[in-house]
This record gives C-alpha cells, structure tokens and sequence, in this order.
C-alpha cells in the first residue's frame, strides 16, 4: 500500500505528522504500507522553521514541488501541473490532503483524474460563506475524495447534508489532538518567559494572522486597543510574522504616544518553535487569537481563549470547549477579556473522541478501503 501524503503549508505538517508516525510503526512491524511526504512550496520555506520536522519527529518532505506565489488561480494551475508529474512518475495508491488550501484543492483535482483513491482529513468543514476561497476548496475537495475523515458529529452533518454518502463518511476525530498527546511531555518553555520572570498561567498569548483582519486596518486598530486596555497589567506575549507584527506593532506605538502605559505589556517575539509554542499555549492565563487550530490546542488545555471571528470549523471547541468567539467586534472582544482577566470564564471539557487515536483510525481505514476496492466505489 503506496500512499502519498500531500501538504499544502505549514500547519499540514502537524495534522499528517501522526499519521507518518502510524505508518513509519507499521512499517517496522513488518506490514506492507510506505508513504511519500509531498509539499507544495520550496524547501527554503521560512515558515518551516529548522526544528518543526525534529520536533514532529517526522522526516522531511521526500519532494518539494516548488511552488511559491500570491495568485491563487496561478498556484492552484502550478501545483495541478507538478503533482501530476509526480503522480505519473511514482506509483500511488491513495492521496491524504489535509484541511482547504488552493494547494489542497488542486492536489484532490489531480489524483481523482489520475483514477486513484482520495481521502480527506479534516473533512466537512464549512463557513457556509461562498464567497471565501476557502469554503470553494472545501466543497471541491469533499465533493471529489472518496473517504471523507471528520473531527467531529457536526462534520458529519454537514457532509451527509450535503449528499455524501454514509459509506465514505468516518469520524476519526481531532487529529490535531494525537500531535497535541504525543507532545504534551515534550513541550520546551520559551526563553522570554524567564526573560520576563513569568510564571505559568500568568500572561497571554496573542496571534493574528488572517489577511482579511489585518485588512480592516481602523477595526483591527480598535481591536488591538481593547487588547491593551482590558487586559490590564497582565503582560502579553505576541509571536507574530509578518506583515501582522508590522501593522500590529504601528498601533501600538500610537497607543504608548497617547499616553498610555499599557502598551509596555504587549511583547513581540519572533515566531517560536512548534514545541515552544505548544508550551507557551498550554500555560497561559488566556489567549486571543484568529487561528482555528490554537482554538483547539486551548480547548484540549483547558485555557481560556477569545477567537477573533465569527466560525469556527470545530463548533465543539465553543459548545464543549474553552473557545469563545467574538468575531471582528471590539466591544465583544473588550467583554471577552474582562470576564477572562475576573476569573468568570465559561466551564468548558474536551470534546468526544480527542483521544489522541485518529491517525490509527485514518490508516487503518486506508488499509481496509485498499484491501477492497470494490467498496471505493460504494
């Protein structure tokens, strides 16, 4: 069983990492399965930091397929053409793409026109906001696998709403949870937190990073001041790339200008290690942030965490979880933090099957769909 595990960017890294790991153990156990580890960007990537693979405790991309630029439609026409040649010069079983990228989309284009068995982790995802590039690439993507691997019963819902069939849906559960258990023990604490003489549990943690909110330049000015005034003198820590960490910190300055003092509390960092981040999350009194996947990293955690819009692709991390979403609104987000920082944040648990076992779902679907392909079809 030859299967190829596509990654479109940084964070599909960490949601395919354990099911390498399920895959490299079968292997040493004697069975017959291998993968080959395909990205779509250049090896000199900067948001591959040097650690994130040691870290993962994965190998590096066995291909890099080179892609690099801003256009879209132009990426997903570059992206279609380079894994088709790799797909026509490496025999494959099945193709695992991960999560909604233009890159994503175009690697499910591909495989299903090369006739082989696609499977989708993170399926049944959705904004319901057609007009988000996004929420297309899901819907292509979902329409076009053949195995559809949801997180969660909401994710069920919606793929058998929309005419999957029950055959191709499993809920596996929150594979960024199996990265989250395998870890826990590994997690490296940061330098500036000792820079800082913080204690765990003492301060907060701040990303951004969505271009539709660093666009909305006078909102997200609002928004970064209500940070700074609500959060009172609680110091935060801002690991944040660009081009956020230049907007970001401009209103920053403005603040100190004005007069007031609370900016001296916002700290920007350069962006941490995958283990470095997951200790710097894990250990505070609070996060504000704009990523899905830190929403879950807080969930599991059980921190208090303000989600800077309006959906969330994993409902359960507000229903169950410790996530609260505010959207784009500075008042929301003003109240958010004052209940944070007064201790009155909502009772929250972890979600049903974040258990730490969906890559050994994920492949040993894979292996029983490949050992029949009489039931790919239905």
């Amino acid at each position: 069983m030859k299967i190829c595990i596509f990654a479109g960017a940084r964070p599909n890294f960490i949601k395919v990492a354990p099911v390498i790991r399920v895959i490299e153990k079968a292997e040493e156990q004697g069975h017959d399965v291998s993968f080959s580890l395909v990205y779509a960007g250049k090896e000199d990537d900067p948001t591959l930091e040097g650690s994130l693979f040691a870290d993962l405790q994965i190998p590096s991309p066995h291909v890099y397929l080179g892609v690099d630029c801003e256009n879209l439609n132009e990426l997903t026409g570059l992206v279609m053409s380079k894994f088709e040649h790799y797909l026509q010069a490496h025999p494959t079983d099945a193709v695992i793409v991960v999560d909604d990228l233009a890159s994503t989309m175009a690697a499910a284009i591909v495989t299903k026109k090369q006739g082989l068995l696609l499977a989708h982790i993170a399926a049944g995802t959705r904004s319901f906001d057609i007009t988000m590039p996004k929420e297309i690439n899901r819907l292509v993507i979902d329409g076009l696998s053949d195995i559809l691997f949801t997180a969660g019963m909401s994710n069920n819902s919606i793929a058998n709403k929309e005419g999957a069939d029950l055959s191709k849906v499993y809920m596996v559960g929150n594979i960024l949870i199996d990265n989250i258990r395998y870890n826990q023990s590994r997690l490296q604490r940061p330098a500036i937190l000792d820079e800082l003489h913080l204690a765990d549990g003492s301060y907060l943690v701040f990303t951004i990073n969505r271009k539709a909110l660093l666009a909305d330049i006078s909102n997200l000015k609002e928004m970064v001041a209500a940070i700074l005034r609500d959060s009172g003198d609680i110091e935060i820590i801002a690991p944040l790339r660009e081009p956020a960490r230049t907007i970001v910190s401009s209103f920053v300055d403005q603040w100190e200008q004005s007069g007031a003092d609370n900016s001296l509390h916002m700290h920007f960092i350069s962006p941490l290690s995958y283990l470095e981040f997951g200790y710097l999350t894990a250990n505070a009194k609070g996060i504000i942030t704009d990523s899905g996947n830190v929403a879950e990293e807080a969930t599991f955690y059980g921190v208090p965490c303000i989600t800077l819009n309006s959906y969330t692709e994993h409902i359960e991390t507000v229903k169950k979880g410790s996530n609260v979403l505010v959207g784009e609104d500075a008042v929301k987000l003003s109240e958010a933090l004052q209940r944070l920082k007064a201790g009155q944040w909502k009772t929250c648990s972890i979600p049903d099957r974040w258990d730490g076992r969906s890559a050994e779902r994920v492949v040993q679907i894979l292996y029983e769909r490949l050992k029949h392909p009489s039931l790919i079809n239905g």
